[in-house]
């Protein structure tokens, strides 16, 4: 899966000239989105205890801040660090906070805000940096594997039964691809890389990629191997794919400016490999390899150390943020061998830790969409096993991935054909992921879904992994609610049973990061499945970020389950801050026994346009339907389109109703208002081998009133009776025996 990576040095510097402010008050919030939020706030109870403080910068960019937290009717204690985040130690004791932060040497404090710690807060302490890298310094080689990896000859039985058949695929895979492989030099890969990205230029960086991809892991299997059975094939072949990425130019194509995902895959591996093979490596050899690992190193450190730390201020940048984790493992595992590895320790680690993603908040999620909360899933594991063994910071055990875990529940349960929203939604699910994800937390919730998830882990990941997992310490498997909320991120999931594999699943989004990176405009975007079957989906596949595809049709409203009006206009997609500002919230939810409701609020997604655009979903639980309330406004008359997207050719029933049908599912969409008569229209071409249909109902509106579409939809179309009645100014719609009134 492709990322992308912005302009971030000279959004900043825009940033600069056009969101500047002067020091005041509450200077710690930045009025430019882009910009660092405060937090905590709100007097929100916190997740994690002690919670991550950040803030935005002040305008002179002093050398150092004071923090002060503050115990209600207790005295402040006041901390000092040169950062604009701040990460206790220690966890704080139970009770209510304010924090407030000056520049050092300053009077000028910002706003005090208030949080809670309870004891539904979880514990989560990290040592600071001297300590844990004393911690790492005294582990010996190898420092990122768990002591539970021992040779295979001392293996019991019972540890045969459970992991020989993976270091048996483990082996027939390294074998095979020691002759299938190719052999990499820099003369592969001859098209300089200039923006704007043309569909050559990705086709190489999607080569390099796989092709690094496949040779450091062929490198790490082989190195694991050796110091699993001493087969001396193993460590030659190791040497020989080590030695060939150790030949590469970290200034030529695999160059962090050229391809930032090939470079810090090279830096990870070799030293994982220098760390598993120990004293296996000749003086030359290693030398070599450590110093590939210090070019490459300092050229990651390089970029994200710009600005004093340009993610501190500037967080929403993908490939930065997948930069941090890789510079914390690569600093761990080359503490003592590579100079500048502790200045990169110090700057990335517990900077990591703080604030390890910028797409949700503390309760999880994550706003770019499930197909790369998948991805990020997968480098995850292959990161943080490592970081926990080498550090002791057990990041599988941090709040906001117990959120993580909950929301990739919600949006892929088990038996999801596609993704939830976002680049990539068009894909299906690799279920071993968040199986292998599942299986290194012990909690009820973990244990049910790695249970239900189908696949076998990847055996390198799983060999790497701690025996036994985690997993199994859990005595109960239990799924989660039937309905979620993720305020961070917009996201509202309603299912009438998620622990059926018949069950309906219905996905409402509508949220505060807008269209921004690999998000769509598809505020108050709606999804339905059943039992596994996608019926209302998003049109349109990734095929690469930026294309004249994805930028003409799969990135815009028209393409999702979303309103637009006079013929496919929608939502503000454009710029690149305005992505952020053009955006929606969840302004309401509530789980009730007969039903779940939401609201969403995406005026500001279509960036003045429309003066009101407003829905509201019901799911009615005993009828298995849901009922999609939409108001909308603007200065001038619109016809708008209530759009509907089906990989299915849909099938117009009259002008008030469609049925989608598909995989032995279906649902019947009516109008109940009658004036939003329902038409197919034709959209870009669908990837080769997929069936995509869509269609609107349209309704008409002189400008001067508020607009309001009525729709059920029908899942199984059981056509029960509904009837829309009024009573003064209160209406109230009867959907079979259930009555729900209208806000």
């Amino acid at each position: 899966m492709e990322f992308h990576r912005k302009g971030i040095v000279l959004a900043a510097a825009l940033s600069s000239l056009l969101c500047s402010f002067s020091a005041h008050a509450d200077w710690a919030q930045s009025t430019d989105p882009l910009i660092v939020q405060p937090a905590p706030t709100n007097n929100q109870v916190q997740a994690q205890n002690p919670p991550a403080f950040t803030w935005a910068r002040y305008p002179s960019g002093p050398a150092s801040y004071d923090i002060q937290i503050i115990p209600a009717g207790g005295a402040a204690v006041t901390y000092t660090t040169d950062r604009n985040w701040y990460l206790p130690t220690k966890a704080l004791a139970l009770g209510n906070y304010t924090w407030r932060v000056r520049p050092t040497g300053s009077s000028d404090w910002s706003n005090a805000r208030a949080f809670s710690i309870t004891s539904n807060s979880t514990v989560f302490e990290v040592p600071d940096n001297a300590t844990l890298r004393n911690r790492i310094l005294a582990k010996a080689r190898p420092r990122s594997l768990p002591a539970s990896f021992t040779p295979y000859s001392t293996w019991n039985t019972a540890k045969k039964n459970d992991l020989e058949s993976y270091l048996s695929r483990l082996t027939n895979e390294v074998k095979l691809q020691m002759t299938a492989l190719p052999n990499l030099s820099d003369s592969r890969w001859p098209i300089a890389i200039t923006s704007p990205l043309t569909a050559a230029m990705a086709s190489q960086q999607t080569d390099v990629r796989n092709r690094i991809n496949e040779a450091t892991r062929q490198m790490e299997a082989a190195a694991l191997l050796w110091r699993a059975k001493k087969d001396p094939a193993f460590l030659t072949e190791a040497l020989k794919r080590g030695d060939q990425l150790a030949s590469l130019n970290p200034a030529g194509p695999t160059s962090y400016a050229n391809q930032d995902q090939a470079t810090r895959q090279i830096a990870v591996a070799m030293i994982k490999a220098v760390d598993f093979l120990a004293t296996d490596l000749d003086a030359t050899r290693r030398a070599k390899w450590l110093s590939v690992v210090g070019a490459r190193g300092n050229d990651i450190y390089n970029n994200l150390a710009g600005d004093n730390g340009r993610l501190d201020q500037y967080p929403f940048d993908s490939h930065g943020n997948t930069a941090m984790i890789y510079m914390a493992l690569i600093s761990a595992l080359s503490l003592g061998d590579v100079p500048d590895a502790q200045k990169w320790f110090d700057f990335a680690f517990r900077a990591y830790i703080n604030s390890p993603s910028p797409w949700s908040g503390p309760e999880g999620g994550y706003a770019n969409g499930t197909a790369y909360a998948e991805y990020a899933a997968g480098y995850q594991l292959a990161l943080w096993d490592p970081i926990f063994q080498a550090t002791g910071v057990n990041l599988y055990a941090k709040p906001s991935t117990l959120g993580f875990l909950d929301y990739a529940i919600e949006f892929i349960p088990p038996g999801s054909k596609v993704h939830a929203f976002g680049d990539g939604d068009d894909t299906r699910p690799d279920p071993r992921v968040f199986h292998a994800f599942a299986a290194r937390m012990s909690s009820p919730r973990a244990a049910w879904y790695a249970a239900n998830l189908p696949g076998l882990e990847d055996s390198m990941s799983l060999l790497e992994a701690p025996y036994p997992m985690p997993v199994t310490a859990a005595t109960v498997k239990a799924p989660p609610s039937n309905s979620a909320y993720y305020p961070s991120s917009g996201w509202v999931a309603m299912h009438s049973d998620i622990a059926s594999t018949s069950r309906t699943s219905f996905y409402f989004k509508s949220s505060p990061y807008g269209s921004f990176n690999h998000e769509h405009g598809d505020q108050n975007g709606l999804l339905l499945s059943v039992a596994g079957q996608p019926l209302l989906v998003k049109a349109g596949w990734y095929d690469w970020y930026g294309s004249p595809y994805w930028t003409d049709w799969y990135h815009q409203t028209k393409s999702s389950n979303s309103i637009t009006f006079d013929g496919g206009k929608g939502q503000n997609v454009d710029g690149y801050r305005e992505q952020l500002q053009h955006n929606g919230k969840i302004t309401t939810f509530s789980a009730q026994p007969a039903y779940d409701y939401a609201e969403g609020d995406a005026t500001p997604a279509y960036a003045g346009a429309l003066t009101q655009a407003r829905r509201q979903v019901w799911y009615l639980h005993g009828q298995n339907a849901v009922l999609v309330r939409d108001k909308l406004s603007a200065t001038v008359p619109h016809t708008y389109e209530f759009n509907v997207h089906a990989q299915v050719a849909m099938r117009v029933e009259n002008a008030s109703s469609v049925q989608i049908a598909a995989g032995g599912q279906s649902v019947c969409l009516r109008d109940l208002n009658g004036n939003a008569p329902f038409a197919r229209w034709a959209g870009a071409a669908p990837k080769g081998g997929v069936t995509e249909d869509h269609g609107a109902f349209y309704l008409k509106n002189d400008g001067r009133s508020t607009a309001e579409f009525l729709v059920l939809l029908d899942v199984g179309c059981k056509r029960p009776a509904v009837k829309v009645s009024a009573v003064g100014t209160t209406r109230t719609v009867t959907v079979g025996a259930q009555t729900v009134t209208l806000p």
